[in-house]
């Protein structure tokens, strides 16, 4: 029996962080409707509130009662980022130019996660940022300081790092730029200029003028496409099915999942495209025959995050399916190449991992295994989407992990199976 039905993805975890973090900067009051409530963004809240900045959450809105740029306080204790890397890597940015000293940390897996791609930039525009314990993670001690402008050509496509030095450059004295390999995603920019910042791009140069006067704005956040992405799969993967997916934002630097499910022979149908700010639309998707395709280039800073559920739709696709140019894998919240190497290998599945990304050999029938998440939710709901044409019964350890990023996942899941 197919999935049928429809539904609606939580708001986008990029931009719920960043309408928190620009609204703090801006004088007035913000509202933030379809803001993801899950864990990260929680964590974004969390930190803002210390820094002084009042913050409603309701069910229907969030009001972030904004200072201007110069309006935060010193928080009275350590700043908690939970399982969070852009709020750790997005507020150090900010916290670089504040007239005070803060201490920023996270769980067991954001102290490892590598810090010194910002802590570089940030201290080439003169602040003063150490990491605690000597290995370049979380903890961190931040030293507010007065910042220089810098043009910083990053050897990452990074959202997060782009945006760490941008933010630093509002306080700056000159424009700020960063040159990157590929673009990476670009709400940061959107926003900001929604705001009021005079941000402009060159070709793969971001580039921001220093001391905006960010206003207050209204924000309806497009449903998160990497969220959608489950749904993608288990409508093109799963016989007989049949998904509308609503409010998908499909941002061009974000929707590399939908150019390679259309490209592996998926059957998807935007409707209702808005192109206005934040570019969104409905997905139509319906059960479809994969092929295996390559995947490589300036398509993967576009669908990092989508890496291991394309692994699942890859095990079932016909042929072979080869990702590379993917090494940012091995340091998001688990090492994703070895985790989805050894869990897609327990179902039955060939696969390989390289040293930048990982070849599937589709169409090994899959059964049922013990999934180890290594306490990252992407593991944890693209194997939730494999247990649906997998032979016999999946058990997904810390199930729960999907709360970080999408905390109606297994309902929305279950409504569709009825």
């Amino acid at each position: 029996m197919g999935l049928h039905g429809e539904v609606t993805i939580p708001g986008d975890k990029s931009i719920s962080h960043r309408a928190v973090m620009f609204g703090s900067l801006a004088k007035g009051t913000t509202e933030v409707t379809n803001f993801l409530q899950g864990a990260d963004c929680l964590s974004t809240i969390g930190c803002f509130r210390k820094l002084g900045i009042s913050i409603e959450n309701t069910p229907e809105r969030i009001l972030i009662h904004g200072k201007g740029l110069h309006g935060l306080s010193a928080p009275d204790s350590t700043l908690d980022a939970g399982n969070s890397g852009t709020t750790t890597r997005l507020i150090s940015g900010i916290l670089a130019a504040q007239p005070f000293e803060t201490t920023l940390t996270g769980d067991a897996s954001i102290q490892k996660r590598p810090m010194r791609r910002i802590m570089e930039p940030l201290s080439m525009m003169g602040a003063n940022i150490t990491s605690i314990n000597g290995n370049d993670c979380a903890p961190l001690h931040i030293k507010g300081a007065p910042l220089h402008a810098i043009h910083y050509h990053s050897k990452v496509a990074s959202a997060q790092v782009k945006s760490a030095i941008l933010l630093a450059g509002m306080y700056a004295d000159e424009e700020t730029k960063v040159t990157e390999p590929t673009i990476s995603r670009n709400h940061s920019e959107i926003m900001l200029r929604t705001f009021g910042a005079d941000v402009r791009t060159e070709g793969t140069t971001a580039i921001i003028k220093p001391q905006p006067v960010l206003t207050a704005q209204k924000i309806n956040v497009p449903g998160d496409i990497s969220s959608a992405a489950y749904f993608i799969a288990a409508g093109l993967c799963v016989p007989d099915s049949e998904i509308l997916i609503k409010n998908v934002g499909i941002n061009p630097t974000r929707d590399g999942i939908l150019r390679v499910a259309l490209a592996m022979g998926g059957n998807i149908t935007l409707l209702n495209e808005n192109h206005d700010g934040e570019p969104t639309a409905d997905l139509l998707v319906k059960s479809s025959e994969l092929h295996g395709i390559t995947i490589e280039g300036d398509i993967i800073p576009t669908l990092i995050d989508e890496i291991p559920i394309i692994n699942i739709m890859a095990a079932v696709a016909k042929g072979t399916t080869v990702i590379k140019d993917a090494a940012e894998l091995k340091v998001k919240e688990s090492n994703r190449i070895d985790v989805m190497v050894k869990n897609l290998s327990a179902m039955g599945a060939k696969i390989t991992g390289t040293d930048d990304g990982m070849i599937i050999e589709g169409g090994s029938p899959l059964h049922g295994a013990y999934i180890q998440t290594h306490m990252d939710h992407r593991i944890a709901m693209s194997f939730a989407i494999a247990a649906l044409f997998a032979e016999g019964e999946t058990h997904i350890e810390d199930r729960e992990l999907a709360n970080i990023s999408f905390p109606t996942f297994y309902q929305d899941l279950e409504k569709l199976q009825q």
